[in-house]
């Protein structure tokens, strides 16, 4: 951000609390931050972490103490100021409660308190308002991103009015998005002291990185419930990679001095769709079912991905997670890397794109180790052959608090933005997908997946091709088959190889409850999800027409029309589906003010600068307001009326579907 690595401010003068904020968000701090929680948690997470007051919750200044002895029950505070705070701003009638605009009052006051005597505690009455104010808005944060169970009764209608502006904006706050971020936190580091392991539901980032935030209610688990399993299937493809594959794209360049040259993955062995089915049908022969299907870097090309989802649909999958090499446009000089994100929902697929970001690099040593010199000469500098996007890393919530984020490759090794995102939001998966080595403990995949399952506690699991693992042979080590790592907190590191007559491996699963800490003094809960690697099997694939005893999978049947809504429109409808059950179960006189709220033309809209609903959202959003019909107010009432009288226009099977996931976990 600016500003960082002076000691003076944009005017010659030494850095207050009053100019950073100027800096950092354009405006001087006002009363205005007191009416949007993310806003005010912006500003005290900013000061704090610039004059490292931070530290001061775990290591006070001489002769004072965390939290203030004055508040024996200074937690308890924090919670019922920051359910006040959110009925406050809801226009309830209710006050501004005093606790905020207490310390609020100090902070304003002494604006021009240079950091320094932040720093070193001189001002130590003004941290003590930071670090209240912080706690206080971070608690009216709960929800308003990652669902969280036992959500308070107050402050239903704004946190689904912040998730639709995240969904929007890629930001929780008002504040501008290219000067920062407010975004959702599902895990923290338990040590420090750090600025990260302060709060535990949102956190401030800077605008280098997009974060774009997906919700979809996939059926997966509550964070208050219990512990859920699932089957993960992952399919090291391609099995054969010959060096043929890979095709120098242009002439070498700078061929006196660095000579360097670009190269296209291309396999000759394509998806074989009868192999999968294969595939599929053996391991839920085996398990009883599969989840979630997992292919590596650019195993897929573009046009394989409608087949493959085809596929998945008939073997009742729901989520997949597949690398495509895109090849360049006609005339063009790159391709693409990406990953494919589908998941299924509502009688179709729901598809993201995770974009790579950054080129990968074979130098003498690789061309040497992965036998490659007969198509890539050595003593050049190849660089992969794509396109580098800006920076967006896609967040899919799987619905009450389940976060997976994917990765390709370098991605996952780089410490740059991206990696400093992750530590900061603490996903609950990271897939990352590679054209890799084996996946031994000893090799880099591992060290940087164990950065992230240590701190924040993400669970992480690598696949790389079966077929450039066998083209691994570095001299002086013997020839692996360990096609995929799993590291989570709980269960530590775990390589996982392909036997010799195994076409793919099924990793089991569970996710359960994992608790969220904050180093201000605030007690732990045990309302985030949390996965592990249970057990691993490996999978042959059935031999062709034998399908004795086997019941061969049909498509499901769904006579409803496939509705046009985009990604992110699904993602607000979940996120009032989620409101109207949370009034529904804790405050049914919201119910109307939610549903109004929801609808085309609701003013906040405007207030907060967020689009309107498109005509075909809009019309979603009005069959939602009719699914809740007059006269029952309550979770039972609801699906029974939904079950009994099915309401709804051309979006009611969808809006149904949504919703019912919702009650089901009020």
């Amino acid at each position: 951000m600016d500003g960082e690595g002076s000691s003076f401010d944009s005017e010659g003068g030494a850095w207050t609390v009053g100019s950073l904020w100027r800096d950092v968000a354009g405006r001087r701090p006002c009363d205005e931050l007191l009416q949007w929680a993310p806003d005010l948690f912006a500003f005290t997470d900013v000061v704090l972490d610039r004059s490292e007051a931070y530290r001061f919750a775990v290591s006070p200044p001489e002769g004072t103490s965390w939290p203030p002895p004055e508040m024996p029950d200074w937690y308890r505070a924090i919670a019922d100021a920051s359910a006040g705070w959110c009925s406050w701003v809801e226009g309830d009638g209710t006050g501004l409660p005093g606790l905020v605009a207490e310390e609020w009052a100090v902070v304003y006051a002494h604006s021009a308190t240079s950091l320094d005597e932040l720093a070193t505690g001189r001002a130590w009455r003004i941290c003590q308002a930071l670090f209240t104010l912080h706690a206080i808005a971070d608690e009216a944060c709960a929800g308003t991103g990652v669902a969280v169970a036992d959500v308070p009764r107050a402050g239903v209608s704004f946190r689904a009015r912040a998730r639709e502006l995240l969904a929007r904006t890629g930001t929780l706050s008002r504040i501008s998005r290219q000067r920062l971020r407010v975004l959702p936190r599902v895990r923290n580091p338990v040590g420090g002291p750090s600025i990260r392991s302060l709060s535990r539901y949102v956190c401030v980032r800077g605008p280098e990185v997009d974060a774009v935030w997906n919700r979809i209610p996939a059926g997966t688990v509550g964070p208050g419930g219990p512990v859920q399993e699932g089957n993960v299937l992952m399919l090291p493809w391609p099995l054969r990679i010959d060096a043929e594959d890979f095709k120098p794209t242009e002439a070498v360049e700078r061929a006196e001095l660095e000579p360097y040259g670009f190269f296209e993955f291309a396999p000759g062995e394509l998806l074989d769709l009868d192999l999968a089915d294969r595939v599929l049908q053996s391991a839920r022969n085996q398990q009883g079912s599969v989840d979630i299907v997992v292919l590596p870097e650019s195993a897929l090309r573009p046009g394989d991905i409608d087949e493959l989802e085809a596929l998945l649909t008939r073997h009742r999958v729901w989520l997949v997670v597949a690398g495509v090499r895109e090849p360049p446009d006609p005339g063009g000089r790159f391709g693409a890397n990406w990953l494919h994100l589908g998941v299924w929902f509502g009688g179709r697929w729901w598809r993201y794109r995770q974009n790579k970001h950054h080129r990968w690099s074979l130098d003498d040593n690789q061309v040497e180790q992965y036998h490659l010199a007969a198509t890539l000469p050595p003593g050049v500098r190849w660089w992969e052959a794509m396109a580098v996007p800006r920076r967006a890393v896609q967040v899919v919530e799987l619905d009450e608090g389940v976060t997976l984020v994917s990765l390709i490759c370098e991605d996952l090794a780089r410490i740059d933005e991206v990696a400093d995102l992750l530590r900061a939001i603490g996903p609950t998966l990271v897939i990352t997908t590679l054209l890799d080595g084996p996946q031994l403990a000893s090799r880099w995949t591992a060290r940087y997946a164990s950065v992230l399952a240590d701190d924040p506690g993400s669970a992480v699991v690598t696949l790389t091709s079966f077929g450039f693992v066998q083209r691994s042979l570095p001299a002086g080590r013997p020839p692996s088959r360990v096609v995929s790592l799993w590291k989570d907190p709980a269960r530590g590191l775990r390589e996982i190889p392909l036997d010799a007559d195994a076409h793919a491996v099924l990793v089991h699963i569970q996710v359960g409850r994992t608790t969220r800490h904050s180093a201000d003094g605030r007690p732990p809960v045990a309302n985030t999800a949390n996965v592990s690697a249970e057990g691993v099997r490996q999978i042959r694939a059935l031999d062709r027409g034998d399908h004795t005893g086997v019941a061969m999978p049909e498509a499901p049947v769904d006579s409803e029309p496939v509705v046009s809504l985009e990604a992110v429109e699904l993602t607000i409808l979940t996120c009032w589906a989620e409101a109207v059950a949370e009034a529904l179960a804790a405050s049914p006189d919201q119910l109307n003010t939610i549903l109004g709220d929801a609808r085309a033309g609701a003013p906040w809209r405007r207030q907060l600068g967020v689009a309107e609903p498109s005509a075909d959202l809009a019309s979603a959003l009005d069959d939602l307001a009719r699914m809740v019909v007059p006269g029952t107010p309550t979770v039972e009432a609801v699906l029974t009326a939904m079950d009994e009288r099915p309401r709804g226009g051309d979006y009611g099977h969808l809006v149904r579907a949504v919703l019912r996931s919702k009650l089901g976990r009020a």
